[in-house]
């Protein structure tokens, strides 16, 4: 037999194409008016709160982890797996403003700060997972535990490593290094070794605040890079629900704080959006296939 290989689709880029993005063209007035109007990423954030009941989150996790020694899945592995299929299949939501121009993001990512230890004195190191359209959550927790381990060691990250080299500087020359990067960044030309791990160029950053016993809130986008969505994961707690003869009991559940850039798509493709993460998210089963295989929602 034939052996077939599979042939990836590369888009020839233009001119307008960043080294990251390629330029929406085929726009409409409306979200081409909007970034010259609003060019700030801050004065444009949109916030979205939802509460996930976590009662098939925590049985799935009970499976998968009793044939686990080492590193067992987590409800932090299952919200970045969840974020991640939804931009696969919601590409919209992987679009970001620069230079008051729209662009479609040429790959998928998640970012998140990983402490080394936990107290007041410990550094922090960055995390970056580059998606793929073949991934599923067994790769995001093998993608983790990798890096984890890696910032956990001595070793630093290249963005850690060149906010140490700017700090050391007399304070005048880095500021002026700092001011000629922005630049770059604003026309998308800041070098990969800067920003390799820079959670803002990311398509999606994670902060899990219920780690450290904190509860759910938002945290504010940046004017620096890229990055349009913010996903904050807030301490377990039991919420009461309702049967259909109005009697309470109570669930385990979780809140999550969206912050999102209103410029990059409409209320309807979030409410869309949001709808599929929440259905992801209290079936996790869904993430054990392919993160670009489409699901009813």
């Amino acid at each position: 037999m034939k052996n077939q290989t599979q042939q990836q689709t590369k888009v020839k880029k233009r001119f307008g194409d960043r080294k990251d993005g390629t330029l929406i063209r085929d726009i409409d007035a409306l979200h081409f008016i909007v970034p010259l109007l609003y060019p700030n990423r801050c004065d444009n954030e949109a916030y979205i709160s939802e509460n996930i009941d976590l009662t098939n989150i925590n049985a799935w996790l009970a499976k998968k982890n009793a044939e686990i020694d080492e590193f067992p899945y987590t409800m932090f592995h299952v919200v970045v797996a969840a974020a991640l299929k939804t931009l696969t299949l919601r590409p919209k939501m992987n679009r970001f403003i620069a230079n008051k121009n729209l662009y479609q993001r040429n790959n998928i990512s998640a970012a998140f700060v990983v402490k080394k230890q936990f107290n007041d004195e410990s550094e922090e190191g960055l995390a970056f997972i580059r998606s793929t359209p073949e991934y599923t959550i067994a790769d995001v927790r093998e993608e983790i535990r990798r890096q984890s381990t890696l910032i956990r060691s001595d070793k630093k990250d290249s963005s850690s490593e060149s906010m140490d080299m700017f700090n050391k500087m007399p304070r005048f020359i880095s500021k002026s290094i700092i001011r000629f990067i922005r630049f770059l960044d604003t026309h998308g030309k800041v070098p990969a070794s800067l920003i390799e791990s820079d959670p803002y160029y990311a398509s999606v950053v994670l902060s899990n605040l219920g780690s450290i016993k904190l509860k759910s809130g938002y945290h504010h986008l940046t004017n620096w890079g890229t990055n349009s969505l913010f996903c904050i994961i807030g301490e377990k707690k039991k919420s009461v629900f309702f049967d259909d003869d109005g009697k309470a009991f109570f669930k385990e559940t979780v809140d999550l704080g969206l912050t999102v850039d209103e410029r990059i798509a409409d209320g309807y493709y979030y409410s869309k959006t949001v709808k599929l993460l929440k259905k992801l998210l209290e079936n996790p089963e869904l993430l054990e296939s392919p993160f670009n295989e489409r699901i009813d929602f």
